[in-house]
């Protein structure tokens, strides 16, 4: 059974390091979150580390770069793992071979092509058309609005092909302040369900997880998995990445799941259990917002 919590205070000072979420946690896609911010900031003034893991399919200094955009401070967080990076070093070395067929919104997007220092000899990537290419990369629909049925003929080219898709941003959906938009999971998710291929390298999956880690090592910072505490609004995402890890986790019930939960300031104990219970989901600790 989750503990809720008023305060991520309650609960912090046993663990050196938090992994957070940013998308429903930290902002909305528009604004930071002012409680969310000042609750980082109090815990690095308490000698913390904070751990910004993301789904974004954008390099971590495109993430920096849109977080100030939105009002995050440098002084609330230490360091960033983005799912884009870690996807990208996957593509370098050729998962998807060198003729890709890009799917997102280039403008952007495009900083994911950029060249990555850390791959030793790395594959030169062209972009083609789907008929061109060898594999997809996919950084998110071409209409965030529009359902993932429509590029269902071109899956079917692509699977009958052997085409492998990578994605890079596992998020089935994210709420840009009051607008919900489809993600690259949720193609990834339709391609699967075709019978092609994809490749995954954000939450839940371990990659990101092996990303935050060397994060932590630049830092010159070894803190073992039982005193990480991830925090995220994403029951499939950040609450199953952080078990599947070992890690506690701290569940934000007012993001995704606000209307499930019936959370305004805190949410429903008995909504917030048939909750969890039906998402099989297990978190540590529960708070309507960070704060």
């Amino acid at each position: 059974m989750t503990r809720i919590i008023e305060t991520l205070a309650e609960v912090s000072d046993p663990y050196r390091a938090l992994f957070v979420d940013l998308w429903g946690c930290v902002h909305n896609g528009i604004t930071a979150y002012p409680e969310a911010v000042a609750a980082l900031q109090a815990y690095r003034q308490r000698g913390g580390i904070v751990v910004l893991l993301t789904n974004s399919p954008k390099p971590r200094a495109g993430v920096a770069e849109q977080l100030a955009q939105f009002g995050v401070p440098q002084d609330a967080y230490d360091t960033i793992a983005t799912s884009g990076d870690s996807a990208r070093a996957a593509m370098f070395t050729g998962a998807v071979g060198e003729k890709v067929y890009f799917m997102g919104e280039w403008q952007r997007d495009a900083g994911f092509f950029e060249p990555l220092n850390v791959i030793d000899s790395p594959v030169e990537i062209t972009r083609v058309p789907l008929q061109e290419a060898t594999g997809i990369v996919c950084c998110g629909p071409f209409d965030p609005m529009a359902d993932p049925d429509v590029n269902r003929a071109d899956f079917l080219f692509a699977k009958q092909k052997g085409m492998k898709l990578l994605c890079a941003n596992p998020d089935i959906v994210v709420d840009r302040g009051e607008t919900r938009e489809w993600c690259a999971g949720a193609l990834a998710r339709l391609y699967t369900e075709m019978g092609g291929e994809s490749l995954y390298f954000g939450k839940p999956h371990p990659p990101i997880y092996d990303l935050a880690r060397r994060r932590l090592a630049e830092l010159g910072q070894d803190i073992a998995d039982g005193d990480i505490l991830a925090i995220g609004d994403g029951p499939h995402t950040d609450i199953s990445g952080a078990m599947g890890e070992g890690i506690d986790s701290l569940f934000i019930s007012g993001g995704l799941a606000a209307s499930e939960t019936k959370t305004s300031h805190q949410p429903e104990p008995k909504a917030l259990t048939a909750y969890l219970t039906k998402e099989n989901s297990a978190p540590t600790f529960t708070i309507g917002r960070l704060r």
